[in-house]
């Protein structure tokens, strides 16, 4: 039995676009791998090294050499160690070049006598430049953050050692969470169920148009 591979000059555009996107889906999750390691590790030069030349640190400055001094000063300061958890990751494309993503992790930090347990999101802007897949922008959305001991019920559940405890944003990009307890279903009919979102647009469709939360630094 033999077989023929395809060369890619005569292989059908449509197929080697479809390859293309597996190839980046795969790039996207180990950019969000690579991240949560390097941070780990404290190797900041893989970590920068991540995000877009001209990423933009704060509302001022942009590069990766102030998003480095950014991330060193947070890291000595707060956190003895950290190790990042992944979860599910959801990718949807705009164009060949650009995607947006939402990542699920829950963390754990060593903070001062603390031991603090996180667990967030990350909505990603992801774009290709020269061939590699960068981070454009990450917005960490946390829903709670609490010490190992301290169940984080009831609300305000960003409680970090030192600080006053605060409503973390986990929810806030999307508005079926208030909606869903806004109001009960007629239990005497059944509901409405709105039309599949179309193909990738499953995110936006959720977003249904809400701003993009404003993140409180730790």
């Amino acid at each position: 039995m033999t077989t023929s591979t395809v060369p890619a000059s005569t292989a059908p555009a449509d197929l080697l676009a479809r390859i293309d996107r597996l190839e980046s889906l795969d790039a996207i999750r180990q950019l969000a791998a690579k991240y949560s390691l390097s941070l780990d590790m404290r190797d900041l030069d893989a970590h920068v090294n991540l995000f877009a030349p001209d990423i933009r640190v704060g509302r001022e400055k942009t590069g990766r050499a102030h998003l480095k001094a950014w991330v060193d000063d947070t890291l000595r300061d707060q956190f003895s160690g950290t190790s990042h958890h992944l979860g599910q990751h959801i990718i949807e494309f705009s164009d060949p070049d650009h995607a947006t993503g939402v990542v699920y992790s829950k963390n754990e930090h060593e903070t001062g006598p603390e031991w603090v347990l996180m667990q967030m999101l990350y909505w990603d802007d992801y774009e290709r430049i020269d061939g590699r897949w960068h981070f454009r922008r990450r917005l960490p959305c946390y829903w709670y953050a609490s010490d190992l001991n301290k169940p984080p019920i009831g609300d305000r559940k960003m409680r970090w050692p030192g600080r006053e405890p605060y409503q973390g944003t986990f929810h806030a990009l999307f508005p079926s969470w208030q909606a869903f307890w806004a109001q009960r279903p007629d239990k005497d009919s059944l509901p409405e169920v709105a039309a599949p979102a179309p193909m990738e647009k499953f995110l936006a469709t959720m977003r249904r148009g809400a701003p993009d939360p404003r993140i409180r630094v730790r």
